[in-house]
Order: C-alpha cells, then structure tokens, then sequence
C-alpha cells in the first residue's frame, strides 16, 4: 500500500474503535510518541500502554472525524487534522481538536507528535 493508504487505513481504524489494533498494525517497535512540548514516550510498549489507558478512560465517543489528511509520499510525512467529542469515565466532556505529525519508515510510524489545545 502507498503511504496515503497506510495512514487513511490507521486513522480508520482510530474512528472505527480500533486505536490499539491500529497501534499494533502501524507503529514501529521504537516508536517516539510527544504531546504538545511535553517528554516524548519512546517504544511500542511505553507507547501502547498510553494508548491502552486513553482507551479504558473513555465512557462515550460521540462524535469523531478526519477534517484534513496530506501526505509527501517521498519523506514519509503525513499531516492529520482530525476532533473527537468525548466523555471520560470520570464525567468530563472533552471536544478535542488536534494536527498529529507522523513520520513513516516504510510502512511503520516511527516518530508522532500531537499537537492540540
């Protein structure tokens, strides 16, 4: 698959509930995650751990979508622009907007930043 196919399949998965089969599929084993300016996570098993409890924090997804996706096939660098409205199991309402910057080696993300307020 192209890089494009590779990041619009990922980023299916994430809307279709499937963030940590997405992770397992398309995340290199050194991958360096970051939020914002905050200390990157380095490796698949710090990262999924993560992602693992993001997952069992939410209650309810009400909306989510892919606003924007752009892609250069020859850097391995894709841009997403994407928000999701949730509801934590702790009762708070969140309706997060965000821009992932993701680099690609080959078909694996191995370097992602969030950037979100």
């Amino acid at each position: 698959m192209s890089l494009k196919q590779n990041v619009q399949d990922l980023q299916n998965k994430v809307f279709q509930g499937q963030i940590l089969e997405g992770f397992e599929q398309y995340y290199h084993d050194d991958i360096v995650m970051q939020e914002n300016d905050e200390e990157p996570r380095v490796g698949k098993a710090a990262n999924r751990e993560y992602e693992q409890k993001f997952v069992e924090s939410v209650e309810t997804v009400h909306a989510g979508e892919i606003l924007a996706i752009a892609v250069n096939e020859e850097t391995g660098v894709a841009f997403i622009e994407s928000m999701m409205d949730l509801t934590f199991k702790n009762g708070f309402r969140a309706k997060m907007q965000q821009v992932s910057v993701q680099r690609w080696q080959g078909d694996k993300v191995i370097h992602e930043r969030f950037y979100h307020k």
